[in-house]
């Protein structure tokens, strides 16, 4: 039976690679804002292109901070990308009219990276933590990143029993300077690179995350 993922339908951009990846991969995908449909689904993809006050503006219309919080306290699974795992973050050092917060499921601000070119725009390599079940199978491979932004500093502390809860797993990149390139945390997972556009190594993956469902 396929596992049902919702690509949630903010408007962060063109969502339809991440649509078409999931379906490749074996998931029943629907891409839709609709809250119930959100909360019932195996799976919430979480996109995000742009900028982070747009994106949060975005995700806020749509009630995406309610969803996400939902969703992670009941331990049903969700997986941002590019922006859509900065935004899990506390808030970001991105120029906007107004301090703008982050869902705030993981304490630190993501801040502009350190490097000779910015964006960081094309293939890179990632030091996948120990025991990834995101990276199984694809640990040695490039994944294809474009952001100006990414969290540098992992500051949530390890569980108190760590025989009771699993301690989560943070892989990380360098671009100029080293930045968080993935986290899986729990039912909640999040890429700074674009699976859905990084060819089979992303495919694979994705798939580990369905089947994770």
């Amino acid at each position: 039976m396929s596992r049902s993922v919702v690509v949630l339908d903010y408007g962060s951009g063109n969502v339809r690679s991440a649509v078409r990846a999931l379906e490749h991969v074996g998931a029943a995908v629907t891409l839709t804002a609709d809250r119930a449909t959100a909360l019932a689904a195996d799976g919430l993809f979480v996109p995000g292109v742009g900028n982070f006050h747009a994106c949060m503006a975005g995700l806020v219309a749509a009630d995406g901070p309610y969803l996400i919080d939902r969703r992670v306290a009941g331990g049903r699974p969700v997986l941002g990308v590019c922006v859509g795992m900065q935004v899990m973050f506390e808030g970001s050092s991105e120029p906007s009219a107004a301090p703008v917060e982050g869902v705030g499921e993981w304490p630190g601000t993501v801040t502009r990276l350190e490097a000779p070119v910015v964006p960081h725009m094309g293939w890179s390599e990632v030091e996948v933590a120990a025991g990834s079940r995101l990276f199984e199978g694809v640990e040695g491979e490039r994944f294809y990143f474009v952001h100006s932004y990414a969290a540098h500093t992992w500051e949530l502390p390890p569980p108190a029993d760590s025989f009771a809860v699993v301690a989560p797993r943070v892989t990380w990149a360098t671009h100029g300077q080293r930045f968080v390139a993935a986290v899986e945390n729990g039912p909640l997972a999040a890429t700074q690179f674009h699976p859905e556009k990084s060819g089979e190594a992303g495919l694979t993956l994705l798939e580990n995350w369905v089947r994770s469902l």
